[in-house]
């Protein structure tokens, strides 16, 4: 029962995160005159970036799920640990520092990362679907089934790669175009760059941690 539980709940959430892998973009690329998605489009937003991820993930959990049914828990041992791998250093930590770093600025000040001439151009479910259902999606999958966590070293050294990589993208769009992905990197001096930027590493690796002890805990 419940393994068809996850299964369904797995190809529900890939379905809703393709859907709005194709509708996010298309929707903004609609609002000419907003320019929202230029300059490396939608790649340069990680709560984009995100969404994708997501869709990867529940994709990548689809076919674990479907093959194990097929060819035996055995014979898919690889994709199983890259699912886990893909969920306990990707997918969990980057969905939920989206939810908690947009939202405190956003309630902080939303101008600085959401502003109000978004609500123009998004409807309010769709901020929603972008940064509140993402994190609720996460901790279900937490809770309907165990993961296999690496080692702390690996899993802290592959998150260290992805922020490193994500802050160098940001860093490189603004050396090519003078503009900040978000309106709250122009209000830091250098020195606040280097602390936001090192505080966001360690709040994902806080994540990361927290993750596995939820893990611990429930399984």
């Amino acid at each position: 029962g419940m393994r068809t539980c996850t299964c369904i709940y797995h190809f529900l959430v890939l379905n809703w995160y393709i859907f709005l892998n194709y509708y996010i973009p298309r929707h903004g690329n609609e609002q000419k005159e907003y320019k929202i998605f230029q300059d490396g489009a939608q790649w340069k937003y990680l709560t984009l970036l995100n969404l994708f991820l997501q869709a990867f993930f529940f994709g990548v959990a689809c076919l674990d799920d479907v093959l194990k049914r097929i060819k035996g828990r055995r014979n898919i041992r690889f994709i199983t640990a890259f699912r886990d791998l893909l969920f306990t250093t990707l997918a969990f930590p980057v969905s939920t520092f989206v939810f908690l770093v947009f939202w405190t600025i956003f309630l902080y000040d939303r101008e600085l990362v959401y502003p109000k001439i978004l609500d123009e151009i998004f409807p309010i479910w769709m901020n929603h679907a972008m940064h509140t259902f993402i994190l609720p999606f996460s901790l279900l999958e937490v809770v309907l089934r165990p993961h296999h966590y690496p080692s702390k070293k690996t899993g802290i050294t592959l998150l260290a790669a992805g922020t490193v990589a994500y802050t160098a993208r940001v860093l490189w769009i603004y050396a090519e175009t003078g503009r900040w992905v978000y309106p709250v990197l122009g209000k830091l001096s250098p020195l606040g760059l280097m602390v936001f930027f090192s505080s966001s590493y360690f709040l994902s690796v806080s994540i990361y941690l927290f993750g596995e002890k939820i893990n611990c805990w429930k399984w």
